[in-house]
């Protein structure tokens, strides 16, 4: 029986130990492991056996694993839950070293779209991958970094020379989001000041260093807040809470006659327009090779998938206290209200009636829950993963998440028992 408040601090020293998409990955690959789940390669054959369980990865910063089910794939197709592993952050540009007034400054770009002034003023630090020389030019050595000391600042301006910052002021990514790393002096050495540091943390020369995808990330861990700590504080809630979920829920599933997958896409922050993000054939390669593993035609991957269902999970709106007009008239989710059905007429969420009633039937037979979130009809609102997945895989699907504030925040905020009603739901699903 899972405890909702040992769920929530787990969902804290998971996201704690997740500062990029490649440690999240990383720390998903140590779970599966110790559930004895094994690691397949895209470039080499599968040979899959019924009631076993895999995972593959790609770009070090996607991963989808599975548990082959005792049916027949044709006949019985593919339960699978999908979210996402990155969040809004800044990325470090090539060549990043800044001077200015005796500063050294790092040179970054936006990734995705995070509510900018939350990071101002707040200890950053630096955390993703490195690739290193290799034995052959196509094959260079990946090595993941964490800098886990705050390292960065992004100053503010003095309200003395800002009077109108409390009216709300456009903030310039190239001027005023630069972040801070340090004093100049007489000693300090600019050139190639990043490679150097990143050497040192890697305990090798800064000359094998090749490339990097590094990112800011806020080193204040994540905490339980209210008079009952009744919500969860932390950065990165959107989209690692479902990920978190996700994992939590097939790393106990059973096998069953159908095949249970777990999906976490990349950049769906920006588009999901990548080899490893949801507008990729990435998942519909995976679940194809399994049918063909498995003995299957091609007639059966569709015959399989006719017959499969998919929940994407990505975080959803709570109604803010402060601004309840902002939201629907009717339909308010609430923190720790359950999990939320997401509906667009436009079909920026995948939710069609179909869908819709298998998830809500499924809470209600488990005791769970559920809510339903539409946009404003004067507001455009977001999108996520299962209308771009849909155009990869034709798989009936549904778009949930979990209500949340301050989403895109540096910041978050979300409930501990609709953290626990999510994860009972993936539960059920992979029971079915």
């Amino acid at each position: 029986m899972r405890n909702e408040r040992e769920l929530a601090l787990d969902l804290i020293h998971f996201i704690d130990h997740s500062p990029t998409a490649f440690h999240v990955v990383a720390n998903i690959k140590q779970q599966l492991n110790q559930k004895g789940f094994k690691e397949l390669d895209f470039g080499q054959r599968w040979n899959l056996q019924k009631g076993e369980k895999y995972y593959v990865t790609k770009n070090d910063s996607a991963i989808i694993a599975f548990i082959v089910g005792t049916g027949e794939v044709e006949e019985e197709g593919f339960k699978i839950v999908a979210a996402h592993t990155d969040s809004p952050t800044f990325r470090i540009k090539p060549n990043p070293e800044m001077t200015a007034e005796n500063y050294l400054k790092l040179n970054t770009e936006i990734y995705g779209g995070p509510i900018l002034n939350t990071w101002l003023d707040r200890p950053l630090s630096l955390a993703g991958r490195v690739m290193v020389k290799g034995d052959h030019p196509l094959n260079p050595k990946t090595m993941f970094v964490n800098i886990e000391r705050p390292l960065l600042v992004i100053p503010n301006v003095a309200i003395h020379m800002n009077r109108k910052v409390n009216e709300g002021i456009q903030l310039n990514p190239q001027i005023d989001l630069l972040p801070i790393i340090g004093l100049i002096n007489e000693t300090f050495e600019k050139d190639r000041f990043l490679h150097k540091l990143l050497g040192k943390e890697l305990n090798i020369s800064e000359d094998e260093i090749i490339d990097f995808d590094l990112f800011l990330y806020d080193t204040t861990k994540g905490t339980l807040v209210g008079l009952n700590e009744e919500l969860i504080s932390i950065g990165r809630l959107d989209n690692l809470a479902m990920v978190h979920a996700e994992i939590t829920a097939i790393a106990d599933a059973k096998v069953t006659k159908a095949t249970n997958v777990m999906v976490c896409f990349d950049n769906e922050e920006i588009g999901s327009r990548t080899k490893q993000g949801a507008n990729a054939p990435m998942l519909a390669n995976v679940l194809e090779r399994i049918v063909l593993s498995l003995g299957k035609e091609r007639e059966d991957y569709f015959r399989a998938l006719a017959k499969s269902f998919m929940i994407s999970a990505d975080m959803a709106h709570a109604v803010h206290p402060n601004h309840p007009e902002k939201y629907d008239p009717v339909n308010k989710p609430k923190m720790n209200g359950g999990p939320v059905i997401k509906i667009n007429a436009n079909q920026n969420y995948t939710t069609d009636a179909d869908s819709n009633a298998v998830y809500e039937q499924l809470c209600k037979e488990n005791g769970i829950p559920v809510q339903k979130f539409v946009n404003r009809s004067d507001e455009r609102g977001g999108s996520t993963i299962g209308p771009i997945s849909s155009t990869q895989v034709d798989i009936r699907s549904i778009d949930i998440g979990t209500p949340m504030l301050a989403m895109h925040s540096i910041r978050e905020l979300a409930g501990i028992k609709d953290h626990l009603y999510v994860v009972q739901s993936f539960d059920a699903f992979y029971r079915l």
